[in-house]
């Protein structure tokens, strides 16, 4: 099954000046940008199979928010938890092994969300007291990757060797045999 996942982009810094009644420029006050959301495999006991992605395969985390005057800092996007079953393997486009998920709870971070922008509050320093820019939000990861379930395979291969073991064939088929002999009747 291929699963197109992408994480959330990070949300921008926001340039802002303070302004107070007998202060006119009081300073920065821009708020940093939330992060992205991230999209990750987690092994669960109660899947079996991988037909969700199989039917819907793009997966798409949250945006982090962009940032707010008064030093209010956006929102962290949400991160997308995806239930595999045990046994499950991921792989690259290429068919590189990228992780084997076993065990309950084991996790795989398939596409990291992208990192919020700076606001120019924190961009302050001495030798510039009020930046009037701020920084963006850094794109997500977009990764296209292959789930396959190990224990389908194994199971197919044992259930064929049972099959073959349990019910031999007590007689060749038709087509083995050849065609049948002609039996011709008696002349008289």
């Amino acid at each position: 099954v291929t699963l197109h996942a992408m994480g959330g982009n990070g949300g921008n810094g926001v340039a802002s000046i303070k302004r107070e009644k007998f202060k006119p420029l009081a300073g920065p006050d821009g708020g940093d940008g939330g992060n992205g959301g991230s999209v990750i495999l987690e092994v669960s006991e109660q899947e079996t199979t991988l037909l969700n992605y199989h039917r819907s395969p793009h997966r798409r985390a949250d945006n982090g928010t962009p940032g707010m005057g008064d030093f209010r800092q956006g929102k962290t996007g949400a991160d997308i938890i995806l239930p595999v079953p045990e046994g499950t393997v991921v792989k690259s486009m290429s068919g590189e092994l990228l992780a084997d998920l076993t065990g309950a709870g084991a996790r795989y971070v398939v596409a990291e969300g992208g990192r919020g922008g700076l606001g120019n509050a924190a961009l302050a320093s001495k030798a510039r007291k009020a930046p009037g820019f701020a920084l963006l939000g850094e794109p997500a990861d977009e990764r296209d990757v292959i789930l396959e379930l190990k224990s389908v395979a194994v199971l197919a291969l044992v259930l064929s060797l049972i099959h073959i073991l349990c019910f031999p064939r007590s007689y060749p088929s038709r087509s083995r045999r050849g065609p049948r002999p002609r039996i011709d009747a008696p002349q008289t």
